[in-house]
């Protein structure tokens, strides 16, 4: 069959990766991670439900599946020849892989978001964030590269290396081929994603929240991180929000491995991503467990957010 005769389906990963002339290097990575994904899966289907008997940096009991999805990337990266530093959300620290990172990359990631929900057999995910040579504290901005894979009904992967969204689907033999490009994300939204317990939403994230409801917002919030960000890109229309709480300022998301990420995505999609302030994208963080509230998705619903939050501190 002719190059013009393809269709959209068969464009795999690779293929798409260097025609739209994205570094050797980085395509090797992002094939790598892509690989991973293939194991995790398998282990997702078949493996232990049940608690590792162990706890992460932030006190958090870890399941066997968490742990065995972070040493399958984990291992990956460091095998890769094209990794510097690896920073796990699993892990105590990040794990240097090569003392001159000159034209390496670094990554951080959260291997099995949503874990604690995949026990019920909801929806679940892999969030990665890219960025060149061996700083992983750099605001969200300075990313190469930022992509999730979603393990649910179907397995897909979506990916930006700063132009655009695209989604890939992985087939029966396991490959993943292209579903979807340059996705975008109008300006308003239809539905919401609220995390945090609302008895402790803040009266600037209540209003907000009345306000969505008011001009017709339906709630859609699954528990998990990727599918409620891949909801927002899929639709288009949409709004997630894991605000500051009272007593938790910060909120629960954390900087390095989720919300850089996803609002690497959301932006390339023509979306928003904010923490009540400003751009996350722009936050600089002071350490790997940074946490920071988020709003994320159409532009609009970010912004109206941004305008509530600044009236109740004047």
């Amino acid at each position: 069959m002719s190059e013009r005769g393809k269709t959209k389906f068969q464009i795999d990963l690779r293929r798409h990766l260097r025609e739209r002339n994205v570094a050797p290097d980085l395509v090797h990575l992002i094939c790598e991670i892509a690989e991973a994904s293939k194991y995790i899966i398998n282990s997702i289907r078949t493996g232990d439900l049940g608690v590792a008997g162990t706890s992460n940096l932030y006190g958090e009991q870890q399941l066997a599946l968490d742990v065995l999805a972070d040493r399958i990337l984990t291992k990956r990266l460091q095998h890769s020849g094209v990794v510097g530093n690896v920073l796990s959300e699993e892990a105590d620290d990040i794990i240097c892989v090569s003392n001159n990172c000159n034209g390496l990359y670094s990554v951080a990631f959260d291997p099995l978001d949503g874990s604690s929900i995949v026990n019920v057999n909801l929806a679940v995910g892999t969030i990665v964030s890219i960025f060149g040579g061996c700083n992983l504290l750099r605001p969200g901005r300075e990313q190469v590269a930022a992509m999730y894979i979603l393990y649910g009904p179907r397995t897909t992967l979506m990916y930006s290396t700063g132009e655009g969204v695209h989604e890939f689907g992985m087939n029966q033999l396991m490959e993943y081929t292209l579903l979807q490009e340059n996705i975008t994300i109008d300006q308003q939204a239809n539905l919401y994603s609220p995390g945090g317990l609302r008895n402790l939403f803040t009266p600037a994230i209540e209003e907000y929240v009345q306000k969505l409801e008011e001009k017709g917002c339906k709630l859609r919030y699954s528990g998990g991180f990727v599918p409620d960000i891949n909801q927002v890109l899929i639709k288009g229309k949409g709004v997630f929000l894991y605000p500051h709480l009272q007593g938790k300022p910060n909120g629960k998301l954390r900087l390095s491995f989720e919300l850089n990420p996803m609002a690497f995505l959301v932006e390339q999609a023509g979306g928003a991503a904010s923490d009540g302030h400003g751009p996350i994208l722009d936050r600089v963080p002071e350490g790997k467990d940074d946490r920071a509230p988020i709003f994320i998705g159409c532009k609009e619903d970010v912004a109206m957010a941004e305008d509530i939050i600044r009236r109740y501190e004047e």
